[in-house]
C-alpha cells in the first residue's frame, strides 16, 4: 500500500518522477505497473515505452500491425481453451474500463509452438496474449442492415518467435454489408455467407522477443475511455504501449473480459492453436476495473477463435477482490469442463455440492441434481443395487435441459437429443442449432450451452459419474446439489425448507430427498428405461461393510493413495462397484464439510 501512495504522491507533483529503489520489490514494481497506465500519453494515437521507476511515457517508432485476423469464436466450442471455451471476468455492474491479465504457479512451462494465421508449420514461441471484451451493441454499426451486428475489441501482444508487436484489434461482427471506408477489412468463415469488418490501431510498438519461457514476466493491460483507447505490455520494468482509434466505442459496452494466451492469429477457417509442453501448468489472472471494489462475476465463456491446448483443472475458479479479479488453473492433465462451479454425483452414489458438502444419498428413482433458473436443468435416474447392495443404488442415467434442447444419456449407452436417438463416434462432436454442443471422448460425454452450463458424464460399466458446471458465479442452483446461500452446512428442499448438516435417516428422504423426486409427467428421462423407486431401509456407509470386505476395498484405496479425507467413500465405492473406482478420488481436494459423519 505504501508503494501505491507514494507514486501517487508523486503523480500529485507533476513531471517525471523516479523512484528512489532502482531495484524494485515485487509490490513496488505492482504499483508502478497500475500508475503508469493513468499517466496521459503525450497523444491518444502512437507508440510509447516507459522504464521503472519514471512516470512518464517516451515516444517510440511504430511498426505495422500484423496483417491478419484474431478471429472470433465460431462453430463448436472444444474441450481446450480458446474458441469461446475460457473463463472469463464479468463486472458486476457499469462497464469495464481497464482489465489486466497476468500467469501465477507457472509449473513445466518448458516449449509452445504455433502456425502463423492458422497456417504452415508450427513455429516455436509463436503465440499472442489477448484480453478481449465481450460481443456487445456498438455505434460503430450504424451502416450494417443487420440489428444483430455487434463491436468486438481485441488488445493483443503478439510474438511470432523472434519479436513482438503490441496493438489493438477492432472487429464489426456479422455486419453484413460492405465494409466502412477508412482501412477496415473484410472477413468471411469458410462456409459462412456473414460478412466480418476488422482493423488494427495505427500502429503495433515493436517488443523484444519474449519466449514462453517468460510467460511469468508479461502482464497485458487495455484500457478504454469515451475518446481513446490503448494496449500495453508489461515485461517487468519496463512498458510498451500503442494508442488505438477506438473505432467501436468500448467504453459504452464492455462488461466483460477474457484474457489468456493463444495461436497467433487465424484464418477463413478458424484460429490458431498455441501446443505447450506436456505437464505445463498456468494460473491465469484477469483483473478488470468497473468503477467498484466488489468481486467481479466469473463467467464460463470466451470470445477468441484462437486456442491452446490446455484444458482447465481444479480447483474451480475464485474470483476475489482486491484486484478484482478471477483466478482459474489450466494444464495439458486437468481435463475438467469450463465452469465457474462445479458439484459432483459418483458412485454408489456420492453428492458433492457446489459448495463443497459431502453427503450419501441412496435413494432410487429420477431426482433433480440441479437447477438454476429456467434455462437449465440436471436431472438423473438412480437405481437400487438390490439384491447385493439393497441399501446402495447408483446413477444409471442422466439427462439435462438447456434451454429448449433436452439431452439425455440413457444406461450410459444410447444417447437422445430433444427426442432423437443420436450417434456420436468417440473423439466426435455435436452442434446444435441452439448452440447446444455435446462431446464425446472415449466414455465421456461433455454438454455445454452457449452460457457455459454444462454436464460431464463418465460412462463406467453398470453406473455412471456426473460432474455438473455452472456458467457463471451469480447463478443459485437448487436440487440435491444446491446449498441456499452458498452455504455447505445446510440443504433445501423444493419448497425452501432449510436443513441443517448432518440430516436424520428421515429428514434425508423423507423430507429433503422426496421434495426432489421427479414428478413422472415432468421427468427429462422419459426417452430412458423406467426403474422402481424406493428409500434405504437404513443409512449404508463404509462402516457397514463386513470387515473382510471394509479391509479389502480399503487396502485398494490405500495402494491408489486415496487421502483420509476421501477413504470411506472409495472403500464404498470399490466395494459396491469395483476397484476401478478408487482413481476417481486420487488427488481431490477435501470437502468442505462431510455431511456422512
Amino acid at each position: 500500500m505504501a508503494g501505491v501512495t507514494t507514486l501517487a504522491v508523486l503523480l500529485m507533483l507533476g513531471g517525471p518522477a523516479r523512484l528512489a529503489d532502482a531495484a524494485p520489490s515485487s509490490a513496488g514494481l505492482k504499483a508502478w505497473q497500475s500508475e503508469i497506465t493513468k499517466v496521459p500519453q503525450p497523444s491518444a494515437r502512437g507508440c510509447f515505452t516507459a522504464d521503472y521507476p519514471r512516470l512518464a511515457w517516451h515516444r517510440t517508432s511504430c511498426a505495422a500491425a500484423p496483417d491478419l485476423p484474431m478471429t472470433p469464436k465460431h462453430s463448436i466450442r472444444p474441450l481446450v481453451v480458446g474458441s469461446g471455451n475460457d473463463i472469463s471476468a464479468q463486472a458486476p455492474s457499469g462497464f469495464i474500463s481497464e482489465s489486466s491479465g497476468t500467469f501465477e504457479n507457472i509449473v513445466n512451462v518448458t516449449s509452445e509452438s504455433s502456425p502463423i494465421a492458422n497456417a504452415g508449420p508450427p513455429v516455436a514461441d509463436a503465440y499472442t496474449l489477448q484480453i478481449n471484451t465481450d460481443f456487445f451493441a456498438s455505434t460503430a454499426c450504424a451502416g450494417s442492415p443487420n440489428p444483430g451486428c455487434r463491436g468486438w475489441e481485441q488488445f493483443v501482444y503478439a510474438n511470432d518467435g523472434s519479436s513482438g508487436l503490441v496493438f489493438i484489434q477492432y472487429w464489426l461482427l456479422q455486419y453484413n454489408a460492405a465494409c466502412p471506408a477508412g482501412g477496415w477489412t473484410q472477413f468471411s468463415f469458410t462456409g459462412d455467407p456473414d460478412i466480418y469488418c476488422y482493423r488494427n490501431s495505427p500502429g503495433a510498438t515493436p517488443v523484444p522477443d519474449q519466449p514462453i519461457t517468460n510467460l511469468g514476466a508479461l502482464r497485458l493491460t487495455g484500457t478504454v475511455s469515451a475518446s481513446s483507447d490503448s494496449a500495453t505490455l508489461f515485461v517487468g520494468a519496463t512498458a510498451y504501449t500503442a494508442g488505438g482509434s477506438n473505432s467501436v466505442n468500448a467504453a459504452a459496452g464492455w462488461t466483460v473480459s477474457e484474457f489468456n494466451v493463444f495461436g497467433y492469429g487465424g484464418n477463413a477457417d478458424g484460429g490458431g492453436q498455441a501446443t505447450f509442453n506436456s505437464g505445463a501448468s498456468l494460473n491465469v489472472r484477469t483483473r478488470i476495473t468497473y468503477g467498484g471494489t466488489a468481486a467481479p462475476v466469473c463467467a464460463a465463456q470466451g470470445f477468441t477463435g484462437e486456442t491452446n491446448n490446455l484444458d482447465f483443472g481444479t480447483p474451480a475458479p475464485s474470483f476475489t477482490p482486491p484486484g478484482p479479479a478471477v483466478v482459474f488453473v489450466e494444464n495439458t492433465t486437468g481435463g475438467a469442463a469450463t465452469n465457474c462451479a462445479a458439484a459432483t454425483v459418483v458412485g454408489d452414489t456420492h453428492q458433492h455440492t457446489f459448495a463443497g458438502l459431502l453427503y450419501d444419498f441412496q435413494a432410487s428413482g429420477d431426482f433433480v441434481e440441479a437447477q438454476a433458473g429456467s434455462g437449465f436443468e440436471v436431472q438423473t435416474r438412480k437405481v437400487s443395487g438390490a439384491p447385493t447392495w439393497p441399501n446402495a443404488s447408483v446413477d444409471r442415467s442422466v439427462a439435462t435441459r438447456m434451454g429448449t434442447t433436452k439431452v439425455a444419456l440413457c444406461d450410459g449407452k444410447s444417447l437422445v437429443v430433444d427426442g432423437r436417438t443420436t450417434d456420436i463416434q468417440s473423439e466426435g462432436a455435436l452442434h446444435l442449432p441452439s448452440g447446444v454442443d455435446i462431446h464425446r471422448v472415449g466414455n465421456v460425454y461433455v454438454v455445454t450451452d452457449q452460457s457455459g452450463n454444462s454436464i460431464r458424464v463418465t460412462v463406467n460399466s453398470g453406473y455412471i459419474d456426473v460432474a455438473v458446471g455452472l456458467g457463471s458465479s451469480a447463478t443459485q442452483a437448487v436440487g440435491l446439489l444446491g446449498n441456499p446461500g452458498g452455504d455447505p452446512k445446510l440443504l433445501a428442499g423444493r419448497d425452501g425448507t432449510r436443513y441443517a448438516v448432518p440430516l436424520s435417516f428421515d429428514e434425508l428422504y423423507q423430507k429433503f430427498g422426496a421434495s426432489w423426486r421427479v414428478n413422472p409427467l415432468r421427468t427429462l428421462l422419459a426417452p430412458c428405461a423406467t426403474v422402481a423407486s424406493g428409500n434405504p431401509s437404513a443409512p449404508f456407509f463404509a462402516g457397514n461393510l463386513t470387515d473382510d470386505v471394509r479391509k479389502r476395498a480399503e487396502s485398494v484405496c490405500l495402494q491408489a493413495r486415496v487421502t483420509p479425507e476421501w477413504l470411506d467413500t472409495c472403500t464404498l465405492d470399490v466395494a459396491v462397484v469395483g476397484d476401478r473406482a478408487a482413481s476417481t478420488y486420487v488427488g481431490l481436494a477435501p470437502p468442505v464439510v462431510n455431511g456422512n459423519r
